[in-house]
């Protein structure tokens, strides 16, 4: 296993800092820290950078757990070979990228939620819906489609957290540079390839994020576009890179 870098030792740090202290604040940490709709009340201009460090709430361990060995595993090579400050470049671009992927799903979500209700004359209920998370009918009779409403309303109210849509990015940077590296799920005892393994991850997440499914059956609350926009923003700049031959010295000067 690779000695972990600095740079992946100091975000390692900072994300259990920001673990811990978001537990002993809540609700107030995730108000501030989480990345809300830009429209909801609580949205702050910091939050597309600060949600990739905060995770899901104690006990929830699972999430932030695998998050990080994720970045320790598989950043630590990426930091090695590149240098810290081209390192960190990439990682928050991707987690910047995985936050406007999953905003713009949210827009759109919302978006057809409003157009919905407009063409079935309710769009003046919008505030109550958002409000309160239910519609007056005016006749019980009436056939509305409630999945979409459920839809805008979570795209509004439900923040995202996490460093997964970073992860994401490092993972397709990885399965760049080591294209035949073995790796393996949990679940799946069997050594993948990289360059098999991480495309086939990233459209997991796609078709669950499409089609609203779950892959153990489970419930939600995963931002699956999250992680489809970090690996995508991470594939863009990896593409760049090797197509202009980025040379590693001008990221050390």
């Amino acid at each position: 296993m690779m000695r972990m870098t600095e740079t992946v030792k100091q975000l390692l740090i900072i994300n259990i800092i920001f673990y811990i202290g978001s537990a002993m604040t809540v609700p107030m940490s995730y108000e501030l820290f989480s990345l809300y709709f830009p429209w909801n009340e609580n949205f702050q201009w910091w939050q597309p950078i600060t949600h990739m460090f905060m995770h899901a709430q104690m006990p929830n361990l699972m999430h932030i757990f695998f998050n990080m060995f994720g970045l320790v595993m598989f950043g630590s090579a990426l930091e090695h070979f590149w240098g810290w400050k081209k390192f960190l470049f990439f990682y928050i671009s991707c987690g910047l990228g995985a936050a406007l992927v999953h905003t713009g799903m949210n827009y759109y979500e919302y978006h057809q939620g409003v157009v919905y209700l407009e063409s079935i004359g309710y769009i003046d209920q919008l505030k109550t819906i958002l409000e309160t998370g239910s519609i007056n009918f005016r006749s019980q009779s009436e056939n509305i489609d409630m999945e979409i409403l459920k839809r805008m309303y979570e795209a509004y109210h439900i923040p995202a957290v996490g460093a997964s849509g970073a992860l994401y990015g490092i993972l397709v940077a990885f399965a760049f540079m080591f294209p035949n590296a073995e790796l393996m799920l949990l679940f799946i005892p069997v050594p993948i390839k990289a360059k098999y393994f991480v495309p086939g991850l990233v459209a997991i997440d796609l078709y669950m994020g499409i089609t609203g499914a779950s892959l153990l059956g489970g419930g939600g609350g995963i931002a699956h576009f999250a992680h489809v926009g970090g690996a995508l923003f991470g594939f863009l700049m990896m593409w760049y890179w090797k197509k202009n031959q980025f040379d590693k010295n001008r990221w050390d000067k």
